[in-house]
């Protein structure tokens, strides 16, 4: 069977490396680059440093990228990858989101801030990246900032110092994490392992 060429956008920041490998473990071609190639069966957006960062440079291939989520190919966002999908950010607010889905980014009004470390996620609905994940596993987490939808996107939570935090999204080829499966052992390879198999087509 042939591989999926998966994507894995470069934004001049994110664990490329890590993602890829764990890719390449779970059956996928990934193809690490600047720009989009209307080709590739699934694209994933990392991203590590700061939300207007990382819209800078998705501004030069965002009309490519919406073109590519047109198709209905998979789209997986890690980290600020689920953080841009949204309108706007408290950490750059000059800089618009791209408006993918209804909220806003806030910063995490806890005392202790990053967010950093393993914690558990609650799985609030079904969802084709979360399949085989049971409720209550863990993840791992490092960011300032969350998402606070403003619509029904949501599949997954956690708590860190009494918040709730939205730990991922989904809607339609839309998938996004704000945990990095890449980091997450086991559990996050299954992640990966999900999608690598939605752009593979498996039914």
């Amino acid at each position: 069977m042939e591989l999926p060429e998966i994507g894995v956008l470069d934004c001049g920041s994110g664990n490329l490396r890590s993602i890829s490998k764990a890719v390449s473990h779970e059956g996928g071609l990934p193809r690490i680059s600047t720009r989009m190639d209307p080709d590739w069966s699934g694209l994933v957006l990392p991203g590590v440093g700061a939300f207007g960062h990382v819209m800078r440079a998705v501004r030069s291939f965002q009309n490519d990228l919406l073109a590519f989520l047109h198709e209905g190919k998979p789209f997986l966002g890690i980290c600020l990858g689920l953080q841009v999908l949204f309108e706007s950010s408290e950490e750059s607010p000059e800089e618009p989101g791209l408006g993918l889905a209804k909220g806003k980014v806030a910063r995490i009004s806890a005392a202790k801030v990053p967010h950093m470390g393993w914690n558990s996620v609650q799985v609030t609905r079904e969802s084709p990246l979360f399949e085989g994940i049971e409720t209550g596993e863990h993840f791992y987490f490092v960011h300032s900032y969350a998402a606070n939808p403003r619509e029904d996107v949501v599949v997954a939570t956690c708590e860190y110092e009494g918040q709730g935090i939205v730990a991922a999204v989904w809607r339609d080829n839309v998938h996004a994490c704000q945990f990095h499966p890449e980091k997450s052992g086991r559990a996050g390879l299954r992640i990966i392992s999900n999608f690598v198999g939605l752009s593979r087509g498996d039914p």
